[in-house]
């Protein structure tokens, strides 16, 4: 455990900005850092959640009643399984991420019934997570199905295969099944690449131009005229978007978009 306290974590420091306070102090120390001497730079976690859960919104209303969110982190005030289930209240949810921290949070707070589970799993290694008892058990790959990929794949090198890991579910999934992937693309404004470099130093990562995170979408039919960022994809005018200033949002924006697409 002290190895993972020394070091900050990208979920605890995503779950601190977003006002969490399951984080250790050297989480809080970053997540200062880019409210404070990047202020604006935590609208890259904000706009990310939110994008998300739209996301889960529209697949919901879409007629998906079952959900993989990858790389899910730490719970939230709001969460998948909340807004899916409002509109598929008998929707199942499988959540996946690889830290242990995260996991064990999301078990005692997001496993409130058999319909959803919190795996310990790597989304690099898509065969052993579909592969997993519970998956097998909660997820019915002959119907549609909603995968998430939050920001995910940033986090997965290009010799670890992006693109072949969202491959891999196309193949699996039924039609009419959808796909999300929000990431991190590189911005132009000083201060874009300012957050962009802590980013980078603080987590590693990758930041993949708009070819490269379309490539991640091959087989699939893209919903959009192409990539957007977050704080733009699918906006709700009565939420979120009426509270964050146009121009306080665009020296970010660039830096995270998001894309939704469908099986045919």
């Amino acid at each position: 455990m002290r190895a993972r306290q020394s070091r900050p974590s990208v979920a605890r420091v995503y779950s601190y900005v977003l006002g969490g306070r399951d984080n250790y102090g050297v989480d809080k120390d970053l997540g200062d850092y880019f409210m404070g001497d990047l202020p604006g730079s935590e609208l890259l976690a904000i706009t990310n959640r939110q994008a998300i859960l739209r996301a889960a919104r529209i697949l919901a209303a879409g007629g998906v009643r079952q959900v993989i969110d990858m790389g899910c982190g730490l719970p939230a005030d709001v969460n998948v399984h909340e807004v899916v289930r409002r509109e598929q209240p008998d929707a199942r949810v499988v959540y996946v991420d690889n830290d242990p921290f995260v996991v064990a949070h999301g078990r005692a707070l997001l496993a409130i019934d058999e319909g959803i589970t919190v795996l310990e799993a790597d989304a690099r290694d898509p065969s052993k997570i579909a592969e997993h008892p519970d998956v097998q058990r909660l997820i019915n790959f002959d119907e549609p199905v909603g995968i998430i990929f939050g920001v995910v794949l940033s986090f997965v090198s290009d010799d670890e295969d992006p693109a072949g890991v969202v491959k891999y579910w196309t193949e699996q999934l039924a039609p009419e099944s959808q796909v999300y992937i929000s990431h991190f693309r590189p911005g132009k404004s000083r201060e874009a690449a300012a957050t962009e470099r802590k980013i980078l130093e603080a987590f590693g990562g990758h930041f993949r131009n708009d070819e490269q995170i379309l490539a991640c979408f091959e087989g699939l039919e893209l919903l959009d005229e192409g990539l957007s960022p977050c704080a733009h994809w699918r906006p709700d005018p009565e939420t979120e978007q009426a509270e964050t200033p146009e121009a306080e949002l665009s020296a970010w924006a660039e830096l995270i978009v998001a894309g939704l697409a469908r099986k045919a």
